[in-house]
């Protein structure tokens, strides 16, 4: 089976894609790979730009975990990316016992440091995967997004805590020890609107529906599925939300790291508008690549206007918070 990953080479007028076509079972060595061809096209800033996902390797230390999601992210900028995303639990192991040990407060701890520290110096839109947080008595699974002057412009609390049992495969309860959030989150970019969501998150229809209607042309999924619910839900459930709402949907996993105590599925993924699988990688440490088009979301809702042949009155996605916030 093979993967299309993409190079990316910035510069005032133009942007340069290296393309390179490889075996998934090593995505690091497709990033190094020699170039097969190339070609050079003019990139909107106001419809286009570049995402990238890190697929990073998380272990026990946490400072070469934030030392590899730093090199990560600088090597993401290096190659064009202008909106780059880690993993879910990108700075410690995922486990309930681990989240106590790793959480930090916000803004002061390490990993909120140097996530706006890695945006700034590389002057892109950072997502920050997510890591557990401190808040008084609570932990929560938070992501962070920055923009290119490292502010923080964004903040996602797990809204859907992961909560399952599946016999004779797999047990995990967060709500053991994390708190669910209550804000879904939607951010600005120069670019368009994005739709933020954790792992669990993207199983709920519902939410993705209400990003759509916030305006989000884009979802990012930090995410970290399993052996299990890997192979039978991950590519689907976000294929399924880009049809859904016919917009891009992303996935970035952390890679599989065998030692763990919980095993993550990797395979991180981007999906365009029509469905189609347009990055993906295996289960290794690695970056994705896909180019971002906003305006064929035009194109596609045109074709197949699901938008406007909805039947409101007879159903209805109601954005309670957002409603609550305009009062």
């Amino acid at each position: 089976m093979f993967v299309l990953c993409c190079s990316f080479r910035r510069s005032s007028s133009s942007r340069v894609v290296s393309l390179f076509v490889g075996s998934f079972n090593s995505p690091a060595h497709l990033l190094n790979k020699h170039k097969q061809f190339s070609r050079t096209f003019m990139a909107s800033s106001s419809t286009k730009f570049v995402f990238a996902g890190c697929q990073l390797l998380v272990g026990e230390n946490k400072e070469e975990n934030l030392s590899n999601a730093r090199k990560a992210i600088d090597e993401a900028s290096q190659k064009g990316a202008h909106i780059v995303s880690l993993p879910e639990c990108f700075n410690c192991p995922y486990s309930n016992a681990s989240f106590p040990v790793y959480a930090e407060s916000i803004p002061d701890g390490p990993s909120t440091k140097m996530l706006s520290l890695a945006a700034s110096s590389n002057k892109v839109y950072l997502i920050g995967g997510s890591f557990p947080e401190k808040d008084g008595d609570k932990l929560y699974n938070t992501s962070l997004v920055f923009d290119p002057e490292g502010n923080l412009i964004a903040k996602h609390r797990k809204i859907h805590l992961f909560d399952i049992d599946v016999p004779g495969k797999i047990r995990f309860k967060e709500s053991e020890t994390l708190s669910p959030g209550s804000t879904p989150t939607v951010f600005e970019t120069k670019f368009g609107k994005i739709g933020l969501g954790i792992c669990y998150d993207i199983r709920f229809a519902e939410l993705a529906l209400l990003y759509s209607q916030r305006g989000a042309k884009f979802l990012v999924y930090p995410g970290a599925f399993n052996m299990t619910t890997g192979p039978a839900h991950w590519e689907l459930l976000q294929r399924s939300r880009a049809l859904d709402n016919q917009l891009y949907v992303a996935a970035v996993s952390p890679a599989r790291n065998p030692s763990s105590s919980y095993t993550a599925w990797g395979h991180s993924t981007v999906v365009n508008p029509w469905g189609e699988v347009i990055s993906t990688t295996g289960h290794e440490p690695g970056i994705i690549y896909a180019e971002i088009d906003f305006s064929k979301l035009d194109e596609i809702r045109a074709n197949i206007p699901i938008t406007l042949q909805k039947r409101d009155d007879i159903y209805k996605v109601v954005d309670i918070v957002g409603e609550k916030q305009q009062k």
